[in-house]
Formats: structure tokens, C-alpha cells, sequence
């Protein structure tokens, strides 16, 4: 069957991270921009009807394509890895689809690869009758093992190829988890440089996304988000994928995604940094996830607090996340560096939380690093914080900054971080990497992300 190339190039160390080649004849005009300005505004067993979460959608990032959604499942299990999983749950539901993150688990809290705790909407076994579009199998180990090993979900995937409709599978999944079931036959596929030599030389290849007929493939948690835009693409079109990725703030092709830092000094420790992460219910999951993972590759001890009464938060586009602890837990403790996720109804909970609001006063008085991502840049503001440090923050508030930039991705002043939101959270945690650790070490986790990271 023939091939189809992917919709983002492997990008070069002097290239933008996303660089756009056509996925096919449909795909060839397919580029994003950064969106113009708008104005924000106990767990049980479901039934197979109610397969999945009601999300509270981020009204600043959010698009419905059809009025009749596309079905979708996502599945997961121990050691799923929590980006690849959260970021196609998340960009398909922008897209309009209705996403079914399943456990293949005997319990709906899973713990991922990176240590963020997901709950899923159902289990496995409740999906079984079901008619989807679209499977998406995510990666991680041994999550991709898990996977593999639950028969229910080999009979779905299965019978979705023998339909002809599509699945996919990412990072460790395609080699780990669709090979021994015979998904791949005749398949050109990628899958993690860790795993590409389990897949016949004949058809392997190295791109970031690959098609091949019903079957997508991808290389990694880098790479989540063409893969989640190339899925999109299939089921509701260009117009569609073109919107999404402009809402995502995908970098265009051509245009240098840029770091700047002004009134730079050093964030070295000489013991493993403490990092505190609040969420709110609202809070936007791919911000959240990618944060929580990328720091703890670094080797960061990372703390999730909610600041809600319960650990377990729905996330804007639904996704559930059990936090570490509650807020209240850790009132009294001392953190290096506070770091506020986005998402206009989440950033809104954290402002109004005593809680926290003493401690980022308490960092900023102390001369210690906080910093903020998407909305949240806003809070900081409102609560004195920034003062006249430069920053930036999602299109839709960055005229609420005093001083706000709107030509970077990621702004650094001091001890200060923000950054734009979405798709720039992992540029915005690997600054971070590099601030703590030093250049190197940021490349190092990156690679392991398959995200083309700049050589110096």
C-alpha cells in the first residue's frame, strides 16, 4: 500500500521545531499561525453510556467541528506515557471529537510513565460493543505492554482494521503493542528510535508521522502533536486541522520559535530542585502533563497540589488528574521554584486561592523562581508580582501584561519564566531544564522526547 508522507518534517538544529511538509495532495496548503486576540471569558464503575467525560472546554482554545462527533478511543494502562496520551485526548476533543479515554487497568487511576495519575472515563471492557472512527493507542513503557496484553482492546483494534477504519499508535506503541497483534502488515510505520529496529527495514521509516492507509504511526511525546493534528486532518479535514493547530499556537513553517531573556542570572542548586505544580479544576492537562513529565526526565522533584477540596481536578478539556496533595497539605513548605499552569477557568481557581496566593508572596519576597504559562502570566499580575518584569502569556490575555512580549515563546526576566501555552509547554519546560541543569542536560530530555532540541 502505498505510502503517504507526514504532515511535519524531522526538522534540522537550525530549522523550526515544527516545519510543515505536506502529509498528501489534501494537506499541501495546511500552515498555522499564532491566532489573532480574543476576548477570554470516590471512583465508580460507568455504564457503556456514559463512556466518556463532559469537559469543561477552554473557551480561548476551543473549536467544535461537527455536530455529530466523531467516536474516539484512547486507551491506557500503568506506564501509559502521560503527554502522548493527554495530548491526543485533548487536541481531538478541541477538534469536536468525542474522546474515550479507557482504562485497560482492574482500576480507573492509572499511574503514567511520568508519575501523573489520570483517571479514565470507563474501562476497556465497557468499550467493547462499541463502533469507534478512530483508535488511538498511546506509548510509554510499560504501558505500550499493557496495552498489548488486554484482549479486549486487541479485538477492538483489530476489527477496526478489518473495517477499514483508523487507528493508530505512537512512540513504543506501533513495535510493542500493533506488531504482535499483526496490525503492521504491509505497513510503512515509525515508532521511538528505541524501538524502530523491532519493525522490518523493509518498512520502517524515520519521519515524525507516518500514514499508511487506516494505520498513523509517531515517534514520541515530541511529536504528540502532529501526531494528534494529522488524526485530526482525517477525520474532519484541513480546514479543521488548520484551525486546531492555530488555536494549539503550533509554530508556522519559517518562523524561528524564540527564547528571550532579559536581566539574566543562574538557577543552579547544589541539591535536586523542589518544584511545586497547582492545579485547578479547569487548568489546561496538556500544560499540567507536560510540565509534570519533562521536569521529572530532568530528575526535578516535582509536587502536584490542588488547590480544589479533593486531589482529583477536571482539567479544561476533561482530562481527570489526582494531584500529589492537596494545598492546605503543603502551606507551610518551601519550594525553589512555583510554576502556574494555564487555562482561563483553572488560572481563575488558582487566583483565588489564599493558599497560594501567600506563597508566591512569600517566592517573590524571598527572591525565589516562579513563573507561569498561558493565562496564568495574568494572575501574577493581578497579584503584584511582575511588577515591571517582562513576560508573555496566551494571545487572548497578553494585553493584560504590563510589560508583555508577543514575539517569543518563552520569555525568561530574573526569576521569572512564562510562556504562551499549549503547544510551547514543552519549549517552556526544557527552558526550565536548562535554566536548573544547564544546556546539555535539557538536550538529553529532549531526545528522549524525540523533539528537536537547538545543538547550543
Amino acid at each position: 500500500m502505498k505510502s503517504i508522507s507526514p504532515l511535519f518534517s524531522v526538522p534540522t538544529a537550525k530549522s523550526p521545531i515544527f516545519n510543515f511538509s505536506p502529509i498528501s495532495h489534501r494537506l499541501s496548503s495546511v500552515k498555522f499561525a499564532v491566532p489573532p486576540q480574543r476576548n477570554s471569558s470516590a471512583m465508580q464503575k460507568p455504564s457503556a453510556k456514559t463512556l466518556s467525560a463532559t469537559p469543561t472546554l477552554d473557551p480561548i482554545t476551543t473549536t467544535a467541528a461537527s455536530a455529530s462527533p466523531k467516536k474516539v478511543l484512547v486507551p491506557i494502562g500503568f506506564g501509559t506515557e502521560e503527554m502522548e496520551a493527554v495530548i491526543l485526548a485533548d487536541v481531538l476533543r478541541r477538534a469536536g471529537a468525542e474522546v474515550t479515554v479507557a482504562s485497560v487497568e482492574q482500576q480507573l487511576a492509572v499511574e503514567a510513565y511520568g508519575g501523573t495519575r489520570l483517571v479514565a472515563d470507563t474501562f476497556i471492557s465497557a468499550c467493547s460493543a462499541e463502533t469507534f472512527d478512530l483508535v488511538a493507542l498511546p506509548g510509554g513503557m510499560p504501558g505500550s505492554a499493557r496495552l498489548r496484553d488486554c484482549e479486549v482492546l486487541q479485538k477492538i483494534t483489530s476489527r477496526q482494521a478489518e473495517e477499514k477504519r483508523l487507528y493508530g499508535a505512537i512512540c513504543a506503541a506501533p513495535a510493542v503493542t500493533l506488531l504482535p497483534w499483526g496490525l503492521l502488515k504491509r505497513k510503512q510505520t515509525t515508532c521511538h528510535p528505541a524501538f524502530i529496529d523491532k519493525i522490518s527495514s523493509f518498512r520502517a521509516v524515520k519521519t515524525n508521522t507516518q500514514v499508511s492507509g487506516e494505520l498513523t504511526t509517531s515517534r514520541g511525546p515530541g511529536t504528540s502533536f502532529e501526531f494528534a493534528i494529522c488524526l485530526v486532518e482525517q477525520l474532519f479535514g484541513e480546514p479543521v486541522a488548520r484551525e486546531i493547530g492555530e488555536l494549539l499556537l503550533m509554530n508556522p513553517a519559517g518562523e524561528d520559535p524564540k527564547r528571550q531573556e532579559f536581566n539574566e542570572v543562574g538557577w543552579s542548586f547544589d541539591r535536586t530542585p523542589q518544584v511545586l505544580i497547582p492545579i485547578a479544576n479547569g487548568s489546561e492537562e496538556i500544560e499540567v502533563v507536560s510540565l509534570i513529565d519533562i521536569l521529572r526526565r530532568a530528575k526535578v522533584n516535582v509536587v502536584v497540589a490542588s488547590v480544589e477540596k479533593s486531589a482529583q481536578v477536571l482539567a479544561s478539556s476533561g482530562t481527570k488528574i489526582i494531584a500529589d496533595k492537596l494545598i492546605s497539605d503543603i502551606s507551610d513548605s518551601v519550594y525553589d521554584l512555583i510554576i502556574l499552569p494555564g487555562g482561563t477557568a483553572g488560572a481563575e481557581r488558582l487566583h483565588k486561592s489564599k493558599i497560594l496566593k501567600k506563597l508566591l508572596k512569600e517566592q517573590e519576597s524571598s527572591g525565589r523562581i516562579f513563573g507561569a504559562i498561558c493565562s496564568s502570566p495574568a494572575v501574577l499580575q493581578k497579584q503584584g508580582l511582575i511588577k515591571d518584569k517582562k513576560a508573555t502569556a496566551h494571545p487572548a490575555v497578553l494585553d493584560k501584561l504590563k510589560y508583555g512580549v508577543n514575539d517569543a515563546q518563552v520569555v525568561i526576566d530574573g526569576k521569572l519564566i512564562t510562556s504562551q501555552g499549549l503547544a510551547t509547554s514543552t519549549q517552556f519546560a526544557l527552558a526550565i531544564v536548562s535554566k536548573l541543569f544547564g544546556h546539555a542536560r535539557a538536550r538529553s530530555v529532549a531526545e528522549g522526547l524525540v523533539y528537536q532540541y537547538p545543538r547550543s
